[in-house]
């Protein structure tokens, strides 16, 4: 079960995240997927920072604030995903 909770976490947050993020995002579902999934381990990780001043790889649940969390943490992996290649590019 745990699994299917990251596949629907992933593709709902990813899924918001490019609706927000202006431009063009390519990649499928499975893309869409990844970034949601990137997110929440994002997410998580800079709410854990911020909430007890100590670096730990968390990722976000199944739940509303999971899904805040990890939407705005798949925004910030295609904004830092954009910078970077724009700049190799």
């Amino acid at each position: 079960m745990n699994i299917l909770a990251w596949i629907v976490l992933g593709l709902l947050a990813g899924a918001i995240a490019k609706a927000i993020y202006p431009g063009r995002q390519g990649g499928g579902i499975l893309g869409t997927m990844l970034l949601g999934i990137i997110g929440a381990f994002v997410g998580g990780t800079l709410t854990s920072l911020l909430t007890t001043g100590s670096l730990q790889f968390t990722a976000s649940t199944l739940s509303i604030p999971g899904v805040f969390v990890a939407v705005l943490g798949a925004i910030i992996a295609v904004f830092l995903w954009n910078w970077f290649s724009r700049r190799t590019a």
